[in-house]
């Protein structure tokens, strides 16, 4: 028998395939069934992770499991390789962001072939590929074309750090930077955007229709996108003596219910009109003082309601709309421009930041909304006029309740969407100063980063013509590669870059040097995928709308807000754009669990990385896979355990044995000792029971198997193959006589066909190696079972006496109950003796209980 020796099968057979082009979409066989299976393409930022092995090795199985099954697959393969990873390394190395980038992409990729995942590599996709971002500026244009693109000055977010803006939903946990985790700034710049908020309500809506996604995910999504039904409410400007003036601010609200309980009323520090009302007043000093402290702060800090909040009056007024009290102007930090309008009507009875504010600064607190079980509302109780401007509360109460002390809505029912809110809009309506409004906490997605390594802008600036798009015929606007990054250059740094002159006009005029945020790389590989080699278009829209969506695709749940909403966008613009036919790129969404090791993520900074590389060096890349399938199922963390996947070695190696041994061959170990061990004492009858038991476990598992691996319960798909093989094991103690050759043949073939997915190189060596059959094993149908033979015709019951198990009998599995109780009592007879029996239970498939 051949021993198994991984470090020399598995490169040969990787090498096999690639000859052959195993893993080729089947281009000529287009009458297959399509189906596409994707897991999220890697940041080239060093060397393969456990994290990788487990998101790849789950797309594998699911591709070469589904070809197996007749399905013409699309399983490619790229590198998200543009962004701020590689300048930064490449500072610290002296050398350039590509070099960096390409030497990472060039050992990933050899990694990825060693673990012998089946990627059509002829389809791979580099973003930083001038072939594919080429692309990348042909849909900025088309975008632009539509007016889903727009220059303008915005209050943003500043890394310091990685000296860029980010996107509001590259700002995480207490505001800092995604990537580096440095608190984030705010400053005012003039920025590009995708319009992502044109697509926030269908965003919304079609969440509805991703019945493949997981419900955490989506609810993420909802949250962020963030819908809320309120109004607008205009609120007029008046002096202090309460003398209207013409101009208004407008408010939005979720609550126009609490209306008559603004008491004071408040602008973001970097509301336009906040200088205009200080400069020159006493109050100017103060006011500044809060603008400086606003700057400093990250919008987390700004935002959170535990924080003491700043703020200064302004000394100007406005007037309620509703009940014409005239209501005092201020500014505070926790208010932001970039949320609604700018502006709040503060109600501090009803939020908790407007109750903090105006404890510390001893402004009212009239209570408006008061739950009917509230000793309060005894007191105001249909009471419409004003009786109390402080609550006796020690918090802010925002439920729903009644109204109280709001003049004819006085008596209505109070809270978000409620009848008393429905009446204050008509009324607010009926006077001109407010409107029912839907408001989205989605804000337009920045797009431009101030860095290098990224694809650039295709936007010229002309003193004559403004703003002008490259023209199409003019792409790719070509990144240099030369720029020295490690002496502080950019494309700013470049005239020979920027130094242009206009399309339209021919005079000199200056090329964007910023460059595109690297999600808009990753928004819309996964249609290239489909079209690589397009040199005319990104893709053809025959191809795309063949393959997409994307059957399943895999990836982490830290995802699930950035790169897949941006990916939903760029999917329905392109789709308005008549680019493609289909409104959601992923059909179903799998979020694997990360892989840990004491209880923490693998990370070098924590220094408790386990490298793949050096796992396939000691025990061969099948027995990492199925190490790394088999300890958890997929959408849960996984802890490491070295002894677990030697563990799998040791099964691995057991199955090969197992396999040559199923073909007649005495199985010897390396150093030559007889592995094949024979029970002479078993007889014929054994052999029939033995065999019979064999051809059920075939069935059995080859369904568990089958339908395990269609729910991504890849761990009990392999514990089944554990069982079957703990079967085969069993049978192969029958003497070589006493054995059905076809019978052992077939259970040879179905343990190689159902870990083939799994161990795809194992499996494809025992195929034609062992088993000496013609072709791939990768190429073979997948195993078909009986679901009535699966089942057991006999099953083994425990019969307990008195509530100890004293006897076992087996019965057929459709017995009568008669027929078990009558079996239980002869098996128990002599411990029963002559004992008066007073109850005989039968529990179905498990046991007999009888009480004597």
């Amino acid at each position: 028998m051949q021993q198994y020796n991984p470090l020399e099968i598995e490169p040969r057979q990787q090498a096999a395939w690639e000859a052959a082009g195993a893993d080729r979409v089947r281009e000529r066989e287009a009458d297959l069934p399509s189906y596409y299976a994707l897991e999220m393409f890697p940041y080239p930022s060093g060397d393969v992770h456990m994290g990788h092995v487990r998101n790849y090795s789950i797309g594998d199985v699911i591709s070469r499991h589904k070809r197996m099954q007749g399905f013409n697959v699309l399983h490619p393969i790229g590198w998200d390789s543009f962004g701020m990873p590689a300048e930064n390394a490449a500072i610290k190395q002296e050398s350039t962001p590509a070099a960096w980038t390409y030497a990472n992409i060039d050992r990933q990729k050899a990694s990825l072939k060693r673990l012998g995942f089946s990627y059509d590599w002829s389809r791979t996709v580099i973003t930083s590929d001038v072939s594919y971002y080429h692309w990348g500026q042909w849909i900025f244009l088309k975008l632009w074309e539509r007016d889903l693109v727009e220059r303008r000055s915005s209050p943003v977010n500043w890394c310091p750090s990685c000296a860029t803006v980010l996107a509001n939903e590259q700002v995480v946990g207490e505001g800092v930077c995604w990537r580096c985790k440095t608190p984030v700034e705010r400053k005012e710049l003039e920025q590009w955007f995708f319009k992502i908020t044109n697509y926030a309500q269908e965003l919304l809506d079609d969440l509805a229709t991703l019945s493949g996604w997981p419900e955490r995910v989506k609810q993420m999504q909802a949250n962020w996108i963030g819908r809320s039904t309120g109004a607008e409410i205009d609120f007029t400007l008046c002096d202090a003596a309460g003398n209207p003036t013409a101009e208004q601010i407008t408010v939005f609200t979720t609550r126009p219910d609490t209306l008559y309980g603004c008491s004071f009323f408040l602008l973001a520090p970097e509301h336009p009109l906040v200088a205009q009302f200080v400069s020159g007043t006493e109050y100017e000093a103060e006011v500044a003082r809060v603008v400086t402290l606003a700057a400093s702060a990250t919008a987390v800090e700004r935002s959170k309601g535990e924080r003491v909040k700043s703020g200064a009056f302004t000394g100007r007024f406005v007037i309620n709309p509703i009940n014409g009290e005239k209501v005092p102007v201020w500014i505070s930090d926790y208010v932001m421009m970039d949320y609604g309008t700018g502006a709040v009507m503060a109600v501090p009875s009803g939020d908790t930041r407007d109750f903090a504010f105006a404890r510390t600064y001893g402004l009212p607190i009239p209570p408006v909304i008061v739950a009917e079980d509230d000793p309060l509302y005894a007191e105001l109780a249909g009471v419409q006029e004003r009786k109390l401007t402080e609550v006796p509360w020690s918090e802010a109460y925002d439920g729903p309740g009644i109204m109280v002390q709001s003049s004819p809505f006085t008596g209505l029912a109070g809270g978000k969407d409620s009848a008393g809110s429905q009446a204050v809009i008509d009324a607010l309506a009926a006077r001109g100063v407010g409107r029912p409004t839907i408001n989205f906490r989605l804000r337009d997605w920045l797009i431009s980063r101030q860095r290098y390594w990224g694809n650039p802008i295709p936007a010229i600036y002309c003193e004559t013509c403004g703003i002008v798009p490259v023209p199409e015929a003019d792409l790719p606007v070509v990144l240099p590669m030369d720029v020295d990054v490690t002496r502080g250059e950019t494309l700013a740094s470049r005239s020979e870059f920027y130094e242009v002159n206009c399309p339209r006009c021919g005079a000199p005029a200056h090329r964007e040097t910023d460059t595109m945020d690297t999600f808009t790389c990753s928004s819309w590989y996964y249609l290239r995928y489909t079209d690589p080699h397009n040199t005319t278009l990104p893709f053809a829209r025959s191809v795309v709308d063949n393959w997409m969506p994307v059957d399943q695709y895999i990836g982490g749940i830290e995802h699930a807000i950035l790169h897949l909403l941006y990916s939903r966008f760029f999917t329905k613009a392109l789709r308005d754009a008549g680019l493609l036919g289909f409104d959601e790129p992923f059909e179903n969404l799998l979020t694997q669990g990360m892989v840990k090791l004491n209880g923490e993520v693998m990370s070098k900074s924590k220094g408790n990385v386990v490298a793949p590389e050096e796992m396939i060096a000691r025990y061969g890349a099948d027995a990492l896979r199925v190490y790394i399938l088999f300890m958890a199922p997929p959408d849960k963390d996984l802890e490491w355990s070295q002894e677990g996947l030697e563990g799998i070695s040791r099964f691995v190696n057991r199955l090969w044995r197992s396999v040559f041994d199923l073909t007649g061959e005495v199985v010897y170990d390396e150093e030559g000792t007889q592995l094949s061990i024979y029970d002479e004492g078993l007889d014929a009858a054994a052999a029939a029971a033995r065999g019979k038991e064999l051809n059920r476990e075939l069935h059995r598992a080859t369904a568990k198997v089958t339908t395990d691996i269609e729910r991504f319960n890849f761990n009990t798909a392999i514990s089944a193959i554990m069982e079957l093989l703990n079967t085969t094991q069993g049978y192969l103690k029958l003497p070589l006589a006493l054995r059905d050759a076809a019978l052992a043949a077939r259970a040879a073939k179905t343990l190689v066909l159902l870990i083939a997915p799994m161990a795809p190189h194992l499996a494809e060596e025992l195929w034609q190696g062992a088993l000496g059959e013609q072709g791939s094993v990768h190429e073979q149908s997948w195993p078909e079972y009986d679901p009535a033979q699966a089942v057991a015709d006999e099953v083994e019951l425990a019969v307990q006496v008195n509530g100890k198990v004293k006897a076992r009998v087996t019965v057929a599995t459709d017995a009568s109950e008669d027929e078990i109780r009558s079996a239980a009592l002869e098996a128990a007879a002599s411990v029963i003796e002559d004992r008066d029996v007073r109850k005989v239970v039968v529990v179905p498939g498990k046991l007999v209980s009888i009480v004597v």
